[in-house]
């Protein structure tokens, strides 16, 4: 399952991601991983979750953070919950170009038995229609 929350910027999106991260350590069967930009909230989640801090890997296109993604998953058999704080930011790339690196998300969910979450900064009236589908 793919789940995108999408509003504007400030609007509490990575405090949300944040609280459902950590409310999933308690009913989560395997392991939980968050994805950000900048380290500013790694000593608000659960120890359990393991924080990937971005900025020091110098993405610079969809291609590489997706090959990120398999990295992590090729890695630990285990994990349960992929949430991704700010695609647009971490990606380095603009929403008109995220359809590709979505439905390959949707297909490792579905083949590795993975839900992920995901902010993107974009008001939802002003999303592409890609993005809309993955919006609950």
């Amino acid at each position: 399952m793919v789940q995108v929350f999408c509003s504007k910027k400030g609007s509490g999106k990575t405090k949300a991601l944040l609280e459902m991260a950590n409310n999933r350590v308690n009913d989560c069967k395997g392991h939980i991983v968050y994805i950000d930009d900048d380290d500013d909230i790694a000593l608000r989640l659960d120890r359990k979750i393991r924080f990937i801090c971005t900025n020091e890997f110098e993405f610079e296109n969809f291609s590489n953070f997706y090959g990120l993604i398999c990295g992590i998953l090729s890695e630990d058999y285990d994990i349960d919950t992929i949430f991704i704080d700010g695609l647009l930011n971490i990606a380095h790339a603009h929403i008109k170009d995220a359809e590709k690196v979505l439905n390959k998300t949707e297909n490792l969910s579905k083949k590795f038995n993975v839900d992920f979450y995901i902010n993107i900064s974009c008001k939802i009236d002003e999303a592409p229609q890609f993005i809309k589908k993955y919006v609950k």
